[in-house]
């Protein structure tokens, strides 16, 4: 009886009594199987996985896949800088360049194994911090899912891994006192500075690019259109992040020393609020750095220690949160997530962690006491 052709793929037994395989695949080509077999069934099943991923559109050019993670990266990077901030290029480019190709830029798409990339994390945490090492990982997800995507490797390599946790640091909140001593030694405009950061939410990078026509004191209404970034080659103005442009209200006292700082400055609209303090950079917003020096030097005179900008930020999340709830804090401060804002930024006023004690103490007292009476009433009769 004649031999069953068969109708995908050929099999051919050598000289060594292995099995070698061949197919034509969907890109036109004849493709070897990547090793040889002990039986012609092996072979045939091998066929078999392959004939149903072409069936299913799962096959992947075994070139594809030889493709180094170095070479991906790049066309990968080349692919999608056009899309993300002067900052995100910036801070991608660094962690590709020091952290991911050196150690693993020569290995193939292919071989590139969970275990491998448990390992590569390992070695990244005993010299980087949690968030730096999470990072570097989260980069490489991306170019591996970017492969899979393109159809260069069947499945990602980044799954299962254990991640380095990040210590849960909680911001440092403080009371309007505190915000009022601190703002008492600034001078004008690093007054009016501290004040929008505690009674507006901005973030440090949202209030230093803010212009005259971006700020109504009549209404007391901020327009956040713009965010600043500090990078190597010099301060960056784009759009705040995850691009999203918002308006708020700060209260009149703040309106009215906003103004006070305004009527000191050249009248045309898109003068910065906040210009550099030397003659060359006043055609600029100031700098991050000067700005923190003397805030620094502020919170000493202050009596305050262990704050920073940001926090001030966190502490008008508390204050909104407190008062008016989450969803109204989460969106002064332009998350569209609230969890966010209670993750990160919110956290209880002690004062009033101190009223809810007194009240529960106040409700559980009230009810022994019903239950006393209750409980006498019935032993009278």
């Amino acid at each position: 009886m004649a031999a069953r052709k068969r109708r995908f793929g050929r099999v051919r037994k050598l000289p060594s009594g292995r099995y070698q395989v061949r197919y034509l695949g969907p890109d036109g080509l004849d493709h070897p199987a990547p090793s040889t077999f002990r039986s012609k069934a092996e072979s045939e099943r091998f066929l078999s996985i392959i004939e149903a991923d072409i069936a299913q559109g799962r096959w992947i050019a075994p070139s594809a896949g030889r493709t180094t993670i170095g070479e991906w990266a790049e066309l990968w990077f080349s692919a999608a800088e056009s899309g993300w901030k002067p900052k995100t290029v910036h801070t991608y480019r660094s962690v590709l360049d020091r952290l991911i190709v050196p150690h693993l830029g020569r290995t193939q798409l292919s071989m590139l194994r969970p275990m491998a990339v448990s390992k590569w994390v390992g070695k990244l945490s005993q010299t980087l911090s949690a968030s730096q090492t999470r990072q570097a990982y989260r980069l490489l997800a991306q170019v591996m899912a970017s492969a899979v995507d393109n159809g260069m490797i069947p499945s990602t390599p980044c799954r299962g891994v254990r991640l380095p946790r990040i210590p849960e640091a909680d911001p440092r909140i403080l009371s309007v006192e505190d915000v009022r001593r601190l703002a008492a030694h600034c001078e004008l405009g690093d007054r009016v500075l501290v004040l929008l950061l505690a009674y507006g939410g901005l973030r440090i990078g949202e209030a230093l690019p803010l212009r005259r026509r971006h700020i109504d004191t009549v209404e007391g209404r901020v327009v956040i259109a713009d965010a600043v970034s500090e990078l190597p080659g010099g301060p960056v103005i784009d759009t705040p992040k995850n691009h999203q442009r918002r308006e708020l209200l700060v209260p009149a006292f703040v309106a009215q020393l906003v103004e006070e700082h305004l009527a000191m400055l050249p009248d045309d609209p898109d003068a910065f609020a906040f210009p550099g303090r030397q003659k060359h950079t006043a055609h600029r917003q100031q700098s991050y750095h000067g700005f923190r020096r003397r805030f620094v030097q502020a919170l000493a005179a202050a009596g305050l220690d262990d704050v920073t900008p940001h926090d001030l930020r966190a502490t008008h999340a508390s204050w909104v949160a407190d008062s008016h709830g989450v969803l109204v804090a989460a969106r002064r401060l332009g998350h569209a997530n609230a969890s966010v804002t209670t993750r990160h930024y919110a956290r209880a006023i002690d004062s009033r962690d101190a009223e809810v004690a007194a009240h529960l103490d106040n409700l559980g007292r009230a009810r022994s006491g019903t239950h006393r009476a209750r409980k006498s009433r019935k032993s009278e009769d």
